[in-house]
């Protein structure tokens, strides 16, 4: 039985690359997204051709009940969980103070904070009875600066960040790694900048920006980080650490 990787978030950008390189390493690749079940098949046929192993399911992790019982199938029907990869996006548009409804504010903690502790409420307890295990917590530059028209995101992306640090001091001991990593500029993904930005303004970013210039973060090397993270010896964990292209100022210089 091969250890699993489960991916909450796997989307074309970072959240598939990531399950795409742990499936490289043997990995069972369980990739979980909200929608376009196309796009998450081809995923999953991708990998399963390219030699690896992956499984691909619909999940709405703002329902109630939805991750937790993911988790429960996962465990007892492909193997136990030994990687979650929580790369759930939690953006939703720069709004005024005015125009944020008391439903999209909390929308935002329900995606980035709530949906992330019940996982770790779901999770950590059979990772600790296994006495190992990894999550590795996408997060943004909202968690450690708030922006106008951010309320709800950067709210929510700080809760992330501070759950993350609790979790890492009641759980490092019993052998279970909390990394979250800032992405601290824009990705170079098709299914969350290509969105926001549209094709054509997208594509005007990657001629300018990204490609041979290297001003877009790029998947495929977010994913080797990840991997890293995930094979760090536990005398050398790292906790916290921030992503960023060459050419862009870290978030403490803006």
């Amino acid at each position: 039985m091969k250890p699993v990787c489960l991916v909450i978030g796997a989307g074309a950008g970072i959240g598939g690359t990531v399950g795409k390189r742990f499936a490289q390493e043997g990995y069972h690749a369980v990739l979980c997204r909200r929608s376009n079940e196309e796009g998450l098949a081809n995923l999953v046929s991708q990998i399963n051709e390219d030699g690896g192993e992956a499984s691909g399911f619909l999940l709405n992790a703002v329902d109630e009940g939805s991750i937790e019982a993911r988790i429960a199938a996962v465990e007892e029907e492909i193997g136990p969980i030994d990687v979650l990869v929580f790369n759930l996006g939690a953006q939703v548009g720069n709004r005024s103070l005015e125009e944020t409804s008391y439903k999209v504010f909390e929308l935002g903690w329900r995606m980035a904070t709530f949906a992330l502790f019940r996982a770790a409420s779901t999770l950590f307890p059979l990772m600790q009875k296994r006495g190992k295990g990894t999550i590795l917590v996408t997060s943004s530059t909202a968690a450690v600066r708030g922006n106008a028209q951010q309320h709800s995101h950067a709210a929510a992306m700080g809760g992330r960040r501070m759950l993350c640090q609790s979790l890492n001091a009641e759980y490092a001991s019993k052998g279970i790694h909390v990394a979250h990593v800032v992405i601290d500029g824009s990705v170079d993904a098709p299914d969350t900048l290509g969105k926001m930005l549209g094709a054509q303004k997208f594509q005007q970013l990657r001629e300018e920006k990204g490609m041979e210039h290297d001003g877009l973060m790029l998947p495929e090397k977010i994913a080797e980080t990840y991997l890293h993270l995930h094979q760090q010896h536990r005398s050398v964990w790292t906790h916290e650490l921030d992503l960023r292209a060459y050419s862009d100022l870290a978030w403490w210089n803006h």
